[in-house]
């Protein structure tokens, strides 16, 4: 066998040995992996989630269940990781709000940047408003008009204090310059049911998740957060698109990432990280989020971790200005 022909089998070889990183259990253990979710079950964020555990479990040949640690933002899932043990069993699928926004609003046990492991971005979302049909306002500068001539009289709801729907609604009452009272839930599911039986005026909600509840005539939209118009309701206008001069530029939105705790040897590190890529990459996942309105994040650790700093930093500076509670 010639020098060159050896060549071509061992590169031939380690293609192969490449491919099969993720052809076994990523885990010794047979147990179920919990994947924890700060919010209730039925919300956005535990149906995005669900999705993801079973494009994950096909990843890591395992059984990834979802364990819902709904309150206080998302930081009851984020401490549950944090004093998990780094054995790659439990893992945490965070929405955006909880480690950028939170540390801002509470004081935590642990440090959201130095106390946990970044292992990859899932996806981006935008938000919508969502209305009460009894309610008289049917767009923006309606709602606007009659919230200028009620004060707090409109309510909205929320998954909790700190939430992207929450913050959408702040962002978006000191923009237009309004007053709103805000109503905080442990999940969006339960508020979403309140804003469909009228004990809430509006909510904001992931667009995917809002415009099933639109197109069935529970709620009636009103806006959506993204810059442009969303496919899944192309009649339903931005806030941009409302003439406010203080909407000109307002976006509602958030990110999925997954994260483990601090610790991980630098094997199952790698091994999970390659797991969450390859869910992230799942073609049935691809093709469900797609559906539902998510924008895939194809990303790196890296790219979750600076983006989630650089959100922390920008959330800081706009909270310094705006009424949270």
């Amino acid at each position: 066998m010639t020098i060159s022909t050896r060549r071509k089998l061992l590169q031939a070889s380690l293609v192969m040995a490449g491919s099969m990183v993720l052809s076994a259990p990523v885990l010794a253990q047979s147990q179920p992996v919990r994947l924890v979710v700060g919010y209730a079950a039925g919300g956005p964020a535990d149906q995005a989630a669900r999705l993801f555990a079973t494009a994950l479990g096909k990843a890591m040949h395992a059984n990834v269940v979802v364990d819902n640690k709904g309150g206080a933002n998302g930081t009851l899932a984020a401490s549950e990781v944090v004093r998990a043990k780094p054995d790659g069993m439990t893992i945490w699928f965070a929405a955006s709000a909880t480690p950028t926004v939170a540390p801002h609003l509470m004081k935590l046990p642990f440090d959201m940047a130095k106390d946990l492991t970044p292992l990859g971005p899932v996806a981006r979302y935008y938000n919508m408003l969502v209305a009460n049909n009894n309610q008289p306002f049917n767009n923006t500068q309606e709602l606007v008009n009659h919230a200028k001539a009620k004060p707090e009289q409109i309510s909205y709801g929320s998954s909790g204090v700190g939430s992207s729907n929450h913050l959408a609604a702040a962002l978006f009452a000191q923009k237009a310059q309004i007053q709103l009272n805000h109503i905080p839930y442990k999940g969006n599911a339960p508020a979403m049911t309140d804003a469909m039986g009228g004990q809430l005026s509006m909510i904001f909600d992931i667009i995917s998740t809002a415009s099933n509840f639109v197109e069935t005539g529970k709620l009636k939209a009103i806006a959506v957060g993204s810059p442009k118009r969303s496919p899944l309701l192309p009649n339903v206008p931005t806030f941009r698109e409302s003439g406010i001069e203080g909407l000109k530029d307002y976006e509602a939105g958030g990110w999925y990432g997954i994260y483990a705790p601090k610790g991980l040897t630098p094997e199952l590190n790698q091994k999970l990280v390659e797991a969450v890529k390859q869910a992230v990459n799942d073609a049935d996942l691809k093709k469900r989020y797609a559906e539902l309105g998510y924008d895939q994040w194809n990303g790196t650790p890296a790219d979750l971790a600076d983006t989630a700093a650089k959100d922390r930093a920008q959330w800081g500076g706009l909270l310094s200005g705006m009424t949270i509670n």
